[in-house]
């Protein structure tokens, strides 16, 4: 027993020695010239260290704690990095790459979906290109971990699945309404008000300013809803596309209740802390308010277009081709999802349409509210309804609403006598089925994105800032970073948790004391981040805008751009700019700007005229 008890014994030394081991842990690709986080654990306090980087020593010290974190620039290529303490020695093999090939998966992709048309095919290659560089440069196996590996991991994020769940739900609840009859009562009944292009268009915008909780739920809900209504009025689906799109996530990240809130409070509250100023996040986000430039401007310029008549660029061209020719989608476009006409001798019936998408909304409304309010009281907070909001989880709460919506949807066409049983199962089916093509492009959208922070994309972008910056720039750089990692990447929340940490410092240690300009960074950064959210071709909401409305994916973009980069160059040189040299406040700033897309639209844009259906 003794001899057996001593050989466990010294059977499990060497795991124990080797558990207490240094182990090094390093991003699995570096660029080139910028600078990465070296990881050490399982250092023994109190010993001495030395970390070797091909043969050369690079630091060492004591140890004061277990864990350290070593800052690392590397020239391209492979290196040997060597920890030794004692008689413990921790080897790792890192790969540094020109830091430009970071740039090339989400360029590639953007190229080749403007010039091929081909959304699908641009991420697939956009993506394919970024596994070649992580993996070594080697075809065969980029090409099995773009499958395995990125696609399977992005579909497979919980919260990933929740929205394609989503999404496909819709789509079911989508194809029941529009089967029984119920989306030509909605356009039926609206169009009673909206007798003409003009008035349905301002339906859309209005509509998109009530669904303001969520920038998901408003790109579905409101493209959907209004896409047969506008059909009939002769508004082409690029515009409404736009006009889908550009209430969505601008009005999410100004309300001060939706599913964006926590995240901005949080980032904000976050790095006030770590730069020790005190003010409360919430009182912050209040005051960012007003130095949203581009978000407000956005929302004025659409108003604007619409009572105005007028348009300019290649939506001039889709609008005058619907209004003229009544081909609402480019010949050859191919739309984002396909619903079906509703069954022929179904008459027009408005409750199959309003029941399921009132049940949508206040059942998503309903989720938020109550797993907002149990987060809150997880944590002993007081669940205010800013609180609640903040912490709810829109995920779980749009996939109760859509399930809800599409069972309602199914039980008002039965109960209607619209169709039977078989026939509205059948009609869920083919509307979950239109929504697959939107489906996948999110999943190699969302695989895109992966491979950008594996390879720090936004690293690249943020590292051509300086310190030397003036002040007065601030707000305008840390806006046109915003937009690029933003385009780039296709994440408005992704390059906010990029940006506020190295921001918000940035600006304190620029400006002492000075709250305008941090104000105006913490601003840039949520306004610019909105932009790149609103017009990159591989960004969820650019997509699912797209889908709702049923519009061609490259044609969305294509007429949405020139109007985003006027809003979005205004927003610089009318507001950014002065408000940064402190020329002039932002509510001088606001207006002004409002003034000068006036006067854009009113010289620049043509009228369009009017389509009335009656």
């Amino acid at each position: 027993m003794r001899t057996a008890l001593l050989a466990l014994a010294l059977a499990t030394l060497p795991l124990v020695a080797h558990a207490d081991a240094p182990t090094l842990e390093a991003p699995s690709v570096l660029l080139g010239g910028v600078e990465a986080e070296l990881k050490v654990a399982g250092l023994e306090v109190g010993a001495p260290y030395v970390v070797r980087i091909d043969g050369r020593e690079h630091t060492s010290g004591t140890a004061e704690s277990a864990e350290l974190s070593l800052p690392l620039t590397l020239p391209s290529g492979t290196h040997s990095v060597v920890l030794s303490q004692g008689t413990s020695t921790a080897r790792a093999e890192l790969r540094a790459v020109p830091s430009f090939l970071a740039l090339l998966p989400p360029i590639v992709a953007i190229v080749l979906a403007l010039l091929l048309r081909q959304v699908l095919l641009a991420l697939f290659a956009g993506v394919l290109v970024g596994a070649f560089v992580t993996q070594g440069y080697d075809p065969a196996a980029a090409f099995v971990r773009t499958i395995d590996q990125y696609a399977v991991g992005a579909a497979a994020d919980a919260d990933h699945a929740s929205i394609l769940i989503f999404s496909l739900l819709l789509g079911g609840m989508i194809g029941v309404i529009t089967r029984a009859g119920g989306a030509a009562g909605l356009a039926a009944a609206v169009t009673k008000r909206a007798t003409n292009s003009m008035r349905g268009q301002l339906a859309a915008w209005a509509l998109g300013l009530v669904v303001f909780f969520d920038d998901y739920a408003n790109s579905l809900l409101v493209g959907s809803s209004m896409r047969p209504i506008t059909d009939r009025l002769r508004v082409s689906r690029e515009k409404l596309a736009f006009l889908v799109d550009a209430t969505s996530a601008p009005v999410a990240s100004l309300a001060l209740v939706s599913s964006w809130i926590g995240v901005e409070v949080g980032y904000i509250g976050e790095e006030l802390e770590s730069a020790n100023v005190a003010m409360d996040p919430y009182v912050a986000f209040l005051e960012t308010l007003p130095y949203r430039f581009y978000p407000w401007l956005m929302l004025f310029f659409v108003l604007l277009i619409v009572l105005s008549r007028r348009d300019f660029g290649p939506m001039l061209k889709a609008e005058r081709r619907a209004r003229e020719k009544g081909e609402l989608v480019r010949p050859g476009a191919r739309p984002a999802s396909d619903f079906a006409e509703a069954l022929p001798d179904v008459p027009p019936r408005i409750l199959v349409a309003t029941l399921p998408i009132l049940a949508t909304l206040l059942v998503a409304i309903g989720g938020m509210v109550v797993t907002g309010r149990a987060a809150v009281l997880a944590e002993g907070g007081e669940p205010t309804l800013r609180a609640v909001f903040g912490s709810a989880n829109s995920y779980h709460a749009l996939l109760w609403a859509s399930a809800v919506g599409g069972l309602v949807a199914v039980i008002t066409a039965i109960a209607t006598r619209a169709m039977a049983l078989g026939h509205a199962l059948d009609a869920w089916t083919e509307g979950l089925k239109s929504m697959l093509l939107a489906c996948v492009i999110l999943v190699m959208a969302w695989s895109l994105g992966a491979l950008c922070k594996e390879l720090h994309t936004a690293d690249v972008v943020v590292s051509a800032v300086g310190r030397g910056l003036p002040v007065g720039l601030l707000g305008t750089v840390v806006f046109l970073v915003a937009a690029a990692v933003s385009f780039a990447t296709g994440t408005s929340w992704g390059t906010m948790a990029i940006l506020f940490p190295l921001v918000v410092p940035l600006a304190v240690e620029l400006a002492p004391g000075n709250t305008p300009i941090l104000l105006g960074a913490i601003s840039s950064i949520l306004a610019g981040s909105v932009w790149g959210d609103h017009c990159s071709p591989i960004s969820d909401t650019t997509i699912m805008s797209s889908m709702a409305s049923s519009c061609d994916h490259v044609d969305h973009v294509h007429t949405q751009i020139p109007y985003a980069l006027l809003v979005g160059v205004v927003s610089i040189v009318v507001c950014e700019l002065p408000t940064g040299f402190g020329l002039y406040p932002a509510w001088v700033a606001l207006p002004l700007g409002a003034l000068v897309l006036f006067l854009i639209v009113r010289f620049v844009g043509q009228k369009v005229p009017d389509h009335d259906p009656r």
